[in-house]
């Protein structure tokens, strides 16, 4: 075989462990510094918040942002800027209004899985039809579930009644109306469909490619498997190989391809994590298949217990321990022995979250130990 003849095998991808993993996902969700954006374009950036309940976005947003006040989401929410609606892993998120109809439609084939495990309690329900009614009663007035399923059972007295809920959930995009949200004015949770309450149709079902780099930059470095995790879709590998020639490519220690911007933020490993205080369900912890990157494998499952999760510290950038508020103090309950300055700037992280989240309340700041 002549020189002219061979062939080079094109370089490895770089290695990146779980330190510069952990390092670049704390980076893209602001949680390596605060920054200044407000908490709207937070929210566009961080592609959505998992809100199963109304306090975690705003604990979410206090750790990540400088500034940040209740009111500076609970405005957007008012002024339908912001919204809450079943997106993504086919749990409550709030987005921005822009998302809600952006995102709604994209990730509709999980919608229609979720809904094919109901249908033998919709037997003789005509879907369309369905949608159709259940449009036309939460346009009329926000509803809550109870009274939107009651409405429904008088055209299906036979369906079952959960599963005609549940199917105007999974054929409508439908969100919160507020006050439901807001902070410290909460109410039940009503809805009406996100075109009513934003004023506008939703968009057609985008192709996936723009909201795979939104998600990079965001949660990347990534792999495919990762991304399917977080949105809740399956075959996105096509849009993966679609955008290869405007990506970079790492791996990690088992090999697995990620994927990433090319000029997207990648720290040092040895870059300084401040402690942050993290609310249930937070993004950080639910957003890849593979979660070393924050989660170490020894404390694998320690922040859920069946079907709850807890409030979480990182320290150093990884989950290090449990947090709750309690009527007259906050108690941190770490899940290893933290030296005496750590102790120190954990304390420090969070007085200020209380400051900035329960002003004018006093609580201690007490450690205890992590309840099993």
């Amino acid at each position: 075989m002549t020189t002219s003849q061979r062939t080079t095998a094109p370089p490895s991808p770089p290695v990146l462990g779980p330190r510069a993993l952990n390092r670049a996902t704390l980076a893209r969700q602001l949680l390596l510094s605060r920054s200044p954006m407000s908490a709207t374009a937070a929210v566009e950036h961080l592609v959505g918040l998992q809100a199963q309940n109304v306090k975690p976005p705003y604990y979410a947003l206090a750790a990540r942002l400088d500034g940040f006040t209740p009111e500076a989401l609970s405005r957007p929410l008012a002024d339908r800027e912001v919204v809450r609606i079943v997106t993504l892993r086919s749990t409550i998120h709030t987005h921005t209004a822009d998302d809600c109809l952006t995102l709604r439609p994209l990730v509709q084939a999980a919608r229609d899985r979720e809904l094919h495990h109901f249908r033998a309690g919709l037997a003789g329900v005509d879907l369309e039809r369905l949608a159709v009614r259940a449009r036309a009663l939460v346009e009329e007035e926000p509803r809550t579930m109870k009274e939107l399923r009651e409405a429904l059972l008088e055209y299906w007295p036979d369906a079952d009644p959960q599963a005609l809920s549940v199917a105007a959930r999974c054929t409508l995009p439908l969100v919160q109306v507020t006050p439901r949200g807001l902070w410290g004015r909460s109410g039940q949770v009503r809805l009406t469909t996100a075109e009513h309450w934003l004023g506008r149709p939703a968009e057609p079902v985008p192709a996936p490619d723009a909201t795979v780099l939104r998600y990079l930059a965001a949660f990347g470095p990534a792999s495919v498997k990762d991304m399917q995790t977080w949105a809740g879709l399956t075959r996105l590998r096509e849009a993966f190989e679609r955008l290869r020639p405007r990506l970079v490519t790492f791996r990690d220690e088992t090999g697995t391809e990620l994927f990433d911007l090319p000029d997207a933020p990648r720290p040092d490993p040895d870059t300084p994590a401040p402690p942050r205080f993290l609310p249930e369900f937070d993004n950080l912890l639910l957003s890849h298949a593979d979660r070393t990157r924050v989660v170490p494998p020894g404390l694998k499952g320690r922040h859920w217990k069946g079907n709850v999760a807890y409030r979480t510290l990182l320290v150093d950038g990884f989950l290090a321990g449990l947090w709750r508020l309690d009527d007259d103090a906050l108690v941190i309950e770490p899940f290893g022995r933290l030296e005496r300055a750590r102790r120190a700037e954990v304390t420090a992280e969070a007085e200020r979250m209380l400051g900035v989240l329960h002003p004018g309340r006093t609580y201690d700041v007490r450690f205890g130990t992590v309840r099993e």
